[in-house]
């Protein structure tokens, strides 16, 4: 058998600088790991971010950056993704049997395009931005939803065209592409009543606005 030099098989000393390395690596991912995640009661946003502070943060952050109500942000999502980060767009069929390419390059919790990503990083900024990351979703929500305001001239108050335009595009919405969809302007009347929902749940929720504190460091 061939013997195994001291260097490579010793074990690591259990040292303190171990110990607090390690905590740090626990905590941080831990408390990163919790933007992800789904929410056992998705009818009821008070609940959300109850159970999930980081979340609220995130929500609030968008809300205050875009100028959008949290519960329409929240509203679209839900509709959007149910939530989930690994949202994906249903495959085409070939031959009506075998699974084909996904019908879009939609992903994650905004069920967001390539295309439409890469305009949000370029016109933000955030470089780092990650389509299955709770925060950069709801903040590209915000961004679209702001954008919205600019290009098709929609109230950022009005969840119902906000979603038209946000499912249609901006080009689509101001060349009216919704108009002969019926299951698309039901679906955009659930966003809204949705989001009038959520409003109602946050007025009585016990929810304090969070001190701002970083995912990186705890102290």
């Amino acid at each position: 058998m061939p013997s195994c030099k001291r260097r490579y098989c010793a074990y690591p000393s259990n040292t303190l600088k171990e110990k607090v390395l390690l905590f740090f690596v626990v905590f941080l991912f831990s408390g990163c790991a919790s933007l992800k995640y789904t929410p056992s009661n998705p009818k009821n946003l008070c609940e959300i971010f109850l159970e999930n502070k980081d979340w609220y943060e995130a929500a609030l952050g968008a809300e205050a950056r875009w100028g959008v109500k949290m519960p329409i942000l929240m509203s679209i999502m839900c509709q959007e993704s149910g939530f989930r980060a690994d949202a994906t767009p249903p495959r085409k069929r070939c031959l009506w049997i075998f699974p084909g390419p996904r019908i879009s390059s939609s992903y994650g919790y905004a069920q967001a395009t390539e295309s439409a990503w890469d305009d949000y990083i370029r016109s933000t900024g955030r470089r780092g931005a990650d389509r299955d990351d709770f925060e950069d979703a709801v903040d590209f929500i915000g961004w679209y939803c702001h954008m919205s305001s600019v290009r098709c001239h929609i109230n950022k108050n009005d969840a119902y065209r906000l979603y038209l335009a946000y499912h249609e595009g901006h080009a689509g919405y101001n060349k009216g592409t919704y108009k002969d969809k019926k299951w698309l302007k039901d679906a955009a009347k659930q966003v809204e009543a949705r989001a009038l929902t959520y409003e109602r749940q946050l007025k009585d929720c016990p929810l304090k606005r969070p001190i701002t504190r970083s995912c990186i460091w705890p102290f």
